[in-house]
C-alpha cells in the first residue's frame, strides 16, 4: 500500500469483537497493559481526567501506584505509537486521527433511532451493528458500558429492519432483522421485526418458520409462551 510521502497511514481502532489497533493494513501490537488504557480512554469522547483513569483501570492500587501505571501504560503505548493519544498534565483523549469502530456503530444506531433524522436507509451499514464490545473482557468498567452498546445496536437493527421493510427493501431488511435475532435469541421483539419483514415480502412460510423457531427456543429455554403480539402477527395463518 502506497502513501503520500510524509503522510502516516489511518489508524483504525476496533474495540467490537475484541481489540484491534491498526495502521492501515498492519496491526500494532500493544501490551495489555497498554490495550486497556487506549480502549478505556476511546469510549470516552472527550479528554478524561488522568485520575479517573488511573482511578478505574487499577482500582486495587492506591493513587500514588495507579498514577505511575498510567505513566507506565502511556509510556507503552507512546513508544509503539506515539499518535494514538493526546495527553496533558492533567488530562487523556484520543487522538482524533484515529478511526473507532465503536463510535461508527453509536453514530448509526443514533442516526437509525433518531424518527426525524431524514435517514438514507441505502446508505446504512448494518454490519457495523453487531458485535459485542470488548469480547472476553470481564473489567467492570467494561461491562456496563457492553450492555448499553448491546441494547442500543438491538433497538438499531430492529428500527432498521422495519425501515426497511417498508421501504420495500425486503433482503437488507430480512438480514437486520437476522442480525438482531442472532445477537439475542430470546429478544422477542427482534423476532416480531423478523417475522414482519417476512410477511412484507410475502413470505408466509417463512415468517411461519421463524414464529415457530422463536416459540420452540423460549419454551425450551424459558418455559413461556409469545406474547399476544408475536400470536397476532401469524393469527389464522397456520394450519
Amino acid at each position: 500500500m502506497n502513501f503520500a510521502p510524509g503522510r502516516r497511514p489511518l489508524l483504525k481502532l476496533n474495540l467490537l469483537h475484541g481489540f484491534q489497533l491498526c495502521r492501515g493494513e498492519r496491526p500494532v501490537t500493544l501490551p495489555m497493559n497498554a490495550q486497556r488504557l487506549v480502549a478505556f480512554v476511546a469510549l470516552h469522547d472527550r479528554p478524561t481526567p488522568r485520575l479517573f483513569v488511573a482511578g478505574n483501570l487499577w482500582t486495587d492500587a492506591d493513587e500514588a501506584r495507579s498514577n505511575a501505571s498510567l505513566r507506565s501504560a502511556l509510556w507503552r503505548v507512546g513508544r509503539v505509537a506515539s499518535d494514538v493519544l493526546v495527553t496533558s498534565k492533567s488530562h487523556v483523549s484520543l487522538s482524533p486521527a484515529v478511526k473507532v469502530d465503536i463510535r461508527e456503530a453509536v453514530n448509526t444506531a443514533h442516526r437509525i433511532l433518531d424518527s426525524v433524522n431524514d435517514l438514507r436507509l441505502e446508505e446504512v451499514d448494518g454490519a457495523c451493528l453487531t458485535g459485542d464490545l470488548l469480547t472476553g473482557w470481564y473489567d467492570d468498567w467494561i461491562i456496563a458500558e457492553r450492555e448499553r452498546v448491546r441494547q442500543l445496536m438491538l433497538h438499531a437493527l430492529e428500527l432498521l429492519c422495519v425501515k426497511l421493510s417498508i421501504a420495500g427493501k425486503h433482503a437488507q431488511a430480512i438480514e437486520a432483522g437476522i442480525a438482531a435475532v442472532t445477537a439475542e435469541p430470546l429478544r422477542e421483539s427482534a423476532h416480531r421485526a423478523l417475522v414482519q419483514a417476512h410477511l412484507c415480502e410475502g413470505n408466509i412460510g417463512e415468517a411461519i418458520h421463524q414464529y415457530r423457531a422463536y416459540r420452540s427456543v423460549v419454551q425450551r429455554e424459558l418455559g413461556i409462551e409469545p406474547s399476544t403480539l408475536m400470536d397476532d402477527l401469524v393469527r389464522g395463518l397456520m394450519v
